[in-house]
């Protein structure tokens, strides 16, 4: 268990994530939270459970960390207004995908301490795993912040640099996406198998739900070969993928989203 938040955090932005984490954080321990979101709506859905406001600024003054949950779009916009009002020991997290640590320190002024975070949208429903990583101006204890900050949503894995998350961004950020259509195809199979539809998903899902218990607890390749009797119906079911060279196009899928998210960060971060 990673240490609380000490002083207060403040979400620049109010989408689907940073509701996740600040409901969850609040959740999960006594500290104070604002969320700055433009939209009234969007603000009006976090109740009571946290402070909200329409003004950036106001929102990270005094802010011990200051979340960056804006579009990516826009994220060198709300860092550069923000700056100069944040205080000198501000801890930044930015959550924002394919946006480069080194181009958030640039548009912040220089010298800030920043971690970048590679969320996925399992954390919606507290069962994430991101991808952190700190550059050389993070302390200790603001390591254990951003942490716990995170951790309120899911699994924290830290990493060493930018070309990490490139590659955590292509296999758990847009791994759920992976997932969600293996469960679309074997649903529609079930469905052609005569099985009604929501028959089929029910089937699907608490079989994944299940493979995914299990292989947090024993090496996959391993449950594999148990599972796979000689001669069996699992047997045929994996020789035909295997036929059909369904490792090297998962393979290939993977590598793809990992070369486009180095692009999106050559895009987004300019001469970071």
């Amino acid at each position: 268990m990673t240490s609380p938040v000490a002083g207060r955090v403040a979400f620049l932005g109010g989408g689907n994530m940073a509701y996740a984490l600040a409901t969850g954080l609040a959740a999960a321990q006594s500290v104070q939270i604002v969320v700055a979101e433009p939209v009234a709506s969007q603000r009006a859905r976090f109740g009571s459970t946290v402070a909200t406001t329409a003004d950036n600024v106001e929102a990270v003054r005094t802010a011990a960390v200051v979340v960056l949950a804006v579009k990516p779009q826009v994220v060198e916009t709300v860092a550069r207004q923000v700056a100069p009002a944040l205080e000198a020991q501000t801890l930044v997290v930015s959550i924002a995908a394919g946006v480069p640590l080194g181009s958030v320190e640039r548009w912040l002024g220089g010298g800030r301490a920043v971690v970048r975070c590679m969320p996925n949208t399992p954390a919606l429903v507290g069962a994430g795993i991101s991808g952190l990583v700190a550059n050389a101006a993070v302390n200790a204890a603001q390591r254990c912040a951003a942490e716990r900050i995170l951790s309120a949503v899911g699994e924290v894995m830290w990493f060493e640099s930018d070309a990490d998350l490139d590659a955590v961004t292509a296999l758990s950020g847009s791994g759920p996406a992976y997932f969600f259509y293996m469960l679309e195809a074997l649903t529609e199979v079930g469905v052609e198998l005569g099985l009604a539809p929501a028959v089929a998903q029910r089937l699907v899902v608490a079989t994944a739900a299940g493979a995914a218990a299990m292989a947090a607890q024993d090496d996959p390749s391993r449950l594999r070969e148990q599972v796979t009797s000689p001669g069996g119906t699992t047997q045929r079911a994996l020789s035909i993928l295997a036929e059909r060279a369904f490792p090297d196009t998962l393979a290939a899928a993977v590598r793809g989203a990992f070369e486009r998210s180095r692009q999106l960060a050559e895009e987004i971060g300019g001469d970071a």
